[in-house]
């Protein structure tokens, strides 16, 4: 006896926070791609590779966050014969471009810092703290914008770290420029540039990893295997269990399928019902259960 739970029943209840997201990030939007312009101009004319860094990133942001935008547009259309569930892994693919992306920018961070530490250039610190200053506040607005409900889709998540690692480029193009206004010492830019690239590099490669995961269909990190095992090994009438993956499907949708070994038919519904009240109480709600009365498949 197989049950499946409906995708579309599963992700019902995320429609509201899918378009409450999308309004947010369509806003940030708006605000990333007004400051990336000012910040290009800025570090053109200031010759500061902070500001310049922080610009690049900003404009692979604008990108990426149309991207998430689009993604989330086509993740809402409805399952087909062709796609069983829908387009609701573009999501993942999103956030790992995401991800690959910001490795990308911390990559090209770190060599321009490397090669300007060689050959320093000239910075204008005032205009530089000018720049930053607009910069932080707009990335700051950004951020408090995102924040709320940005750990429930992957995709958000993504262009949440986006503009948290453009406020940390904000905040070292500033420190670079007090830096060299009230020092005069040029190197400070490189220097604080190639900080900003690791920290980058840091929030882009979890990104990278747990999306890699999903798409790998490896077992969710909260939901342990063993204990999935043990709830459905220990309901009255079950001999054994085997053959048991857990997935992710996509951000908030966790599946399972499985077979359990039941000797008397009569039992099959109670135990499927059962095992289903047991999953759902870990967080699994798309449940695939095959019965059976000898062990057919290992």
């Amino acid at each position: 006896m197989t049950q499946v739970l409906p995708l579309d029943a599963q992700c019902a209840h995320r429609a509201p926070l899918r378009s409450e997201s999308m309004r947010r990030l369509g806003l940030v939007l708006a605000l990333t791609a007004g400051v990336t312009v000012v910040e290009a101009v800025g570090g053109w004319l200031s010759h500061s590779l902070a500001l310049l860094a922080d610009a690049g990133h900003m404009l692979a942001d604008v990108a990426t966050l149309g991207l998430v935008l689009w993604v989330a547009r086509m993740a809402q259309r409805p399952a087909t014969p062709e796609r069983s569930y829908g387009l609701v892994r573009l999501e993942i693919l999103a956030a790992l471009l995401n991800g690959a992306t910001l490795i990308v920018i911390a990559a090209a961070i770190g060599i321009e810092a490397w090669q300007r530490l060689h050959a320093p250039a000239p910075v204008h610190g005032g205009t530089v703290i000018a720049v930053a200053a607009v910069g932080l506040v707009t990335n700051l607005i950004g951020m408090r914008i995102l924040h709320h409900g940005h750990e429930h889709t992957m995709n958000q998540r993504g262009a949440y770290l986006h503009v948290v690692s453009d406020a940390l480029g904000s905040i070292g193009a500033l420190a670079a420029g007090a830096i060299v206004l009230l020092t005069g010492w040029t190197l400070a830019d490189p220097l604080i540039s190639f900080a900003i690239g690791l920290l980058i590099l840091a929030s882009a490669w979890r990104l990278v990893r747990e999306s890699a995961d999903i798409l790998l269909e490896a077992t969710p990190g909260h939901i342990p295997l063993g204990a999935v095992h043990d709830q459905l090994a220990t309901l009255p009438g079950v001999s054994s269990v085997h053959d048991l993956p857990v997935w992710t499907l996509t951000n908030g949708v966790i599946a399972m399928s499985g077979h359990l070994v039941v000797r008397e038919p009569a039992e099959h519904q109670r135990v499927l019902e059962a095992a289903q009240e047991r999953l759902r109480a870990l967080g699994i709600h798309h449940v695939t259960v095959q019965m059976e009365r000898d062990a057919i498949c290992e």
